[in-house]
């Protein structure tokens, strides 16, 4: 059913939309149904970069000139600060400071809505695709509701996602008929996050379905080169954000093999988690697959020649549901460490991967399944799987109440990871082992943890904080910071607090009251914050006895997270 209207030469609809396909009344319902699976996280407080993107981020504090200007300049300290080119996200979260303050319900409704508009949007696209009524719904609802997403949408922050997502699909939409505004749409997609890039491959995939000529196609590809050259442009801001601020960091794999294993292991992973949930979890960690026989790379070699197969195939025969498994893989490239950076793995990268991966399936299915008794059985086992994904999202949900379920969680699925070496630091602290608290920490730091200003603000490590263990290792840790700081080369203001911070940390005052004086000079939304500072770092200097520990709210706690 889905096969026949791949090459169909018209601008007219293909069919004329059902009422249970409606986009407001669809919209409704799942923005209905979004509410009561997330409603555990509505009043969940705000959770680790949520304060360097709205508690502590100045550029997002007001909609005035300086602030816009700030946003919108592709190499200012702005995008150095969230480590990525956004300013259309940080535009929508100064917006929404605007009208929720300080409390994050509205934050959290606003992201659950742009789930369910997401996911109305998927239906549309699929219907537009040839899927039947009833699978396309299916599908919409195995994505409104897994397990997934819950990463995405219940922390705050993540409205970069919500966002992003929602311009990409509306672009996809748009494009055959409102090729303008489909472009449109897509810079917003980008300049709210990078992951929106998968549209344009998508697109281009679309095209060449919907057409059987290359003149038929013209006006099409045409717009289509012009949002290739918008996402060139885009890329050279972006990658400069995320390397300048260091996020491109990372351990580097052992060999070019074990890296490849890796990137194989990681759509696996992908993968496994959108087909049945299994393996989600909160801050992930996975080990690099070291070894040539690791079953995670044996089953990714077949598994993914097995979808490579398909896709070609279906591309060769001008089918749309190629385009859907080249979305998939568009997604998934950038974060599959091709160009290895920290996090390499998290539930929220797949957000932008499943609409494809679902859309590929459902098409697959929709052309294999021709009695109509094997199309109903499919739907109702759909629909069984989004029931299932459904208490799974609800229970997600939860932990979004308070960060230490969330460190629990991560614990639990990655025992030897960063955050489980972090939670028994605090057991050992509490206990007052100072001693085996640090060697913990240190064990934190090696897998990435190393924001010293955390420790030193952490209140259930207070127990050890005047031990010579633990001043030794924040030391150490300030001066790794400033080690990385300084090469990296450029000194923002915010970045100059946090490196006279780090000596501080390390008892070097005339360092430190050097580099506020010159963040002071630069100007900035910083000057009230760094003007305290500098008052306080003079006292130590003098040898005072004030104690130089900044609040959350007065240290730039810059966004570690693309």
């Amino acid at each position: 059913m889905g096969q026949g209207v791949a090459v169909q030469e018209t601008d007219a609809p293909r069919r004329t939309a059902e009422p249970a396909t409606r986009p407001l009344l669809l919209f409704a319902a799942f923005a209905a149904v979004s509410l009561l699976i997330y409603r555990a996280a509505l009043h969940g407080p705000f959770l680790s970069d949520d304060f360097g993107y709205i508690v502590s981020n100045p550029y997002t504090s007001g909609l005035g000139w300086a602030n816009l200007r700030a946003i919108f300049d592709p190499f200012g300290p702005a995008r150095l600060y969230t480590a990525n080119y956004a300013p259309v996200h940080l535009l929508l979260t100064a917006l929404e400071r605007q009208i929720f303050a300080d409390d994050p319900f509205g934050y959290h409704v606003v992201n659950v809505l742009l789930l369910a508009a997401n996911a109305t949007m998927l239906v549309a696209l699929l219907r537009a695709s040839g899927l039947p009524v009833a699978g396309a719904l299916a599908a919409g609802a195995v994505f409104l509701l897994h397990p997934a997403n819950v990463e995405a949408v219940a922390w705050v922050s993540q409205l970069k996602s919500n966002a992003a997502l929602a311009f990409a699909l509306g672009a996809l939409l748009l494009h055959p008929r409102r090729p303008a505004a489909a472009a449109a749409l897509f810079v917003l997609g980008l300049l709210s996050k990078a992951s929106a890039a998968f549209a344009w491959p998508m697109a281009c995939a679309l095209t060449w379905a919907r057409h059987s000529t290359a003149d038929a196609a013209r006006r099409e590809t045409a717009w289509l080169a012009l949002w290739g050259l918008l996402l060139a442009g885009f890329a050279l801001p972006e990658y400069a954000s995320f390397a300048g601020a260091g996020e491109a960091e990372s351990t580097a794999f052992a060999s070019a093999g074990e890296q490849l294993r890796t990137i194989a292991a990681i759509g696996a992973r992908y993968l496994v988690m959108a087909v049945t949930s299994v393996g989600v979890a909160a801050f992930q960690e996975p080990a690099p697959v070291r070894s040539w026989l690791d079953p995670r790379w044996l089953a990714a070699i077949a598994v993914g020649a097995v979808l490579a197969w398909r896709a070609a195939t279906m591309l060769y025969t001008r089918k749309p549901e190629a385009a859907w498994w080249i979305g998939a893989a568009a997604a998934w490239a950038p974060v599959s460490q091709v160009f290895p950076f920290l996090n390499p793995i998290a539930d929220r990268y797949l957000y932008f991967m499943l609409p494809g991966l679902i859309g590929g399936a459902s098409l697959w299915l929709d052309s294999g399944l021709r009695p109509i008794a094997l199309r109903r059985a499919a739907v109702a086992a759909t629909a069984v799987l989004a029931a299932v994904f459904a208490f799974g999202a609800a229970e997600r949900a939860r932990l979004w109440r308070d960060e230490t379920l969330l460190l629990l969680d991560a614990e639990r699925h990655y025992p030897d990871g960063a955050t489980a070496h972090y939670l028994n630091a605090r057991r050992a602290a509490n206990q007052g082992d100072a001693v085996a608290a640090v060697a913990e920490l240190r064990e934190a730091w090696a897998r990435g943890l190393d924001r010293f200003m955390a420790f030193e603000q952490d209140p259930m490590l207070a127990a050890i904080h005047d031990t010579a263990e633990f001043q030794d290792l924040i030391r150490e840790m300030a001066g790794a910071w400033l080690d990385r700081a300084r090469q990296r080369g450029h000194g923002t203001p915010a970045e100059l607090l946090v490196m006279a911070q780090a000596h501080v940390a390390r008892g070097e005052y005339a360092s430190a009251a050097a580099l506020l004086e010159q963040a002071l000079a630069a100007g900035g939304p910083f000057e009230a914050v760094l003007r305290n500072e500098l008052a306080a770092v003079r006292i130590q200097e003098r040898g005072g006895t004030e104690t130089v520990v900044p609040s959350p709210q007065e240290t730039p706690d810059r966004p570690t997270s693309p």
